[in-house]
């Protein structure tokens, strides 16, 4: 990222201020979004979306595992992020690790709600095949192929999609096996559940510059920033979870305005980021 003349800081700052950003939008408005899926064969569910220049990629793999021994009637979801040195040079070296640490643990905040699962918005209940002894694990992978800023909301929006496109194959479990003894399972090669996706959200960051709060920052205008807020809203306007990044402290009062934003803006996101799934996986089986 180039370092800006105070004179480009000061046109960025105004701009927002004026309700007119640099690329024409105003505030609370997305870049265009992308969607394809299916882009990686060996994957049980993948997907590509941009915004704008950020271009990230989200893979879904499932495996059989063992459920853990505090939610016996849950499966599990992990979530790594890499962050590809060619996307970005600061991405080099620790600066790309960093940062794929700092984006894998606000995803799973914002995606996987609090420790004891309250709040998820993927239903871990679902993935269960055998309450206590056989769950499907979901290893979801995210890239970041090119980044003009908003990862988290373009990572947020690739796993929902990526999700809607996985398919869990079907488990027959074996009848007569005592509750002592390991169940016996078999998992089919051909017929496959789709992964309900009705309750995944998606995520709004709220970018503070100046006085003004705008979403879908751009690089550039992510220097400019104070605090970034990213809350998570799924289809029934419920907030799944909650992050804070940026130095700034936040005066308590405002949270409940911000997640009012967010909701609303939620709103237009999901609908758009479904039109663009339902198109992306048209095209796909056409």
């Amino acid at each position: 990222m180039v370092g800006l003349s105070l004179g480009e800081k000061h046109f960025i700052q105004g701009g927002i201020a004026q309700d007119l950003r640099c690329d024409g939008r105003k505030r609370l408005t997305y870049r265009p979004i992308s969607v394809e899926t299916g882009v990686i064969p060996q994957a049980n569910g993948s997907a590509r979306v941009k915004m704008g220049a950020t271009d990230v990629i989200a893979s879904v793999k499932a495996e059989l595992g063992k459920p853990s021994l505090l939610q016996p009637d849950k499966g599990k979801v992990s979530i790594y992020i890499d962050c590809s040195s060619t996307a970005e040079p600061a991405f080099e070296g620790r600066g790309g690790d960093e940062l794929a640490a700092e984006l894998s643990i606000a995803l799973q905040r914002c995606l996987l709600g609090g420790k004891s699962g309250s709040g998820a918005g993927i239903d871990l209940s679902s993935l269960i095949v055998v309450e206590g002894k056989i769950c499907w694990d979901l290893y979801i992978d995210g890239l970041v192929v090119s980044s003009d800023g908003n990862l988290l909301d373009a990572l947020g929006a690739a796993i929902k999609a990526a999700l809607s496109n996985t398919g869990i194959p079907r488990v027959q479990v074996a009848a007569g096996t005592s509750n002592d003894e390991q169940p016996e399972v078999d998992v089919s090669d051909e017929e496959f559940l789709q992964f309900d996706t009705s309750g995944v959200p998606v995520i709004v960051t709220l970018t503070k510059v100046g006085r003004h709060y705008i979403v879908d920052a751009t690089s550039e205008e992510e220097t400019q920033m104070s605090s970034a807020v990213s809350i998570s809203v799924n289809r029934q306007g419920h907030i799944c979870g909650i992050t804070k990044r940026g130095g700034a402290g936040m005066d308590p009062s405002i949270i409940l305005d911000i997640i009012s934003v967010a909701k609303h803006v939620s709103e237009q996101v999901i609908n758009k980021l479904d039109s663009e799934i339902a198109s992306a996986e048209a095209e796909e089986e056409s």
